[in-house]
């Protein structure tokens, strides 16, 4: 794992039963389970889905502590947006006003279905990157996106660019890190300050990054070259991959829970407030 703090987008080796499940059931699952979250209507909808989540973190053998870093450098955007549901959602019984901002039970519905569906994506996504090396993933996609060749959309770049973009995300938050404690070291307070004077302060970190991010581009670029990468030519591949029974097991439980979600939102279970 290239970055200590940010899990989202890095692999995490290991021999649990999602790690050795077809990388295209996995991507499938994840796609399809971020479209059911947003056919959850009660909160019997929402505990069954927080249900399945925690059995795949429980089938993926890592540690809990680390999905909570997927989640925390996503915190204050996640916490600001609730915010804007609480202040600015209205209906229900009103428990504190003040101009045109108000705090009512229907703020507190849509501010808690905002949380729990941030929650349950990234953490999905996060399941998904940390089970299955970006190769196996950029593979899948390329299988899904295998019809579009009729059409002359060129999925092999398409599968190349994505997988380059999903290995480099922990790599460019690791340099963040590195030139915020560097900006840090020589006296720049990015907590404090109005919202213009932090912007004014990003300054300094945002031109090393892409000065940094353009570098690396080249120099992949021309590793890439060097061993005679060419994005027109038919590709091989060394490792193929194959389905087994588990992943047939594997579609069979997302069917279900599919079903059993599809099932709350015919029980009158009322709202969370």
């Amino acid at each position: 794992m290239g970055n200590a703090k940010v899990i989202l987008g890095a692999y995490v080796p290991g021999s649990s039963w999602l790690h050795h499940l077809d990388p295209r059931v996995k991507l499938f699952s994840c796609f399809w389970y971020v479209v059911i979250v947003f056919l959850a209507s009660n909160w019997l909808g929402y505990l069954w889905l927080f249900i399945v989540l925690g059995t795949l973190i429980a089938l993926s053998r890592l540690p809990l502590k680390l999905y909570w870093r997927g989640i925390k450098p996503l915190f204050w955007i996640i916490l600001f947006t609730v915010a804007i549901q609480l202040l600015f959602s209205s209906g229900g019984h009103v428990y504190w006003q003040w101009g045109w901002l108000a705090i009512t039970s229907g703020g507190f519905y849509q501010s808690a279905i905002i949380l729990a569906r941030f929650i349950l994506i990234i953490t999905i996504s996060t399941v998904l990157t940390a089970t299955t090396p970006t190769l196996q993933l950029a593979a899948a996609m390329e299988a899904f996106m295998k019809p579009l060749r009729y059409l002359r959309v060129p999925v092999n770049q398409i599968a190349v660019m994505l997988m380059i973009v999903l290995r480099f995300i922990p790599t460019i938050m690791d340099e963040t890190t590195k030139v915020m404690n560097a900006q840090k070291s020589r006296g720049v307070n990015f907590d404090e300050g109005s919202l213009i004077e932090r912007a004014r302060r990003l300054e300094p970190l945002l031109i090393p990054l892409f000065v940094g991010s353009f570098k690396r581009a080249e120099e992949l670029a021309t590793a890439m070259e060097a061993r005679g990468y060419d994005p027109d030519a038919p590709r091989t591949k060394y490792r193929v991959l194959h389905w087994h029974q588990n992943d047939t097991l594997a579609m069979i439980g997302l069917t279900l829970a599919t079903i059993i979600l599809l099932a709350t939102r015919l029980m009158p279970t009322g709202m969370l407030f």
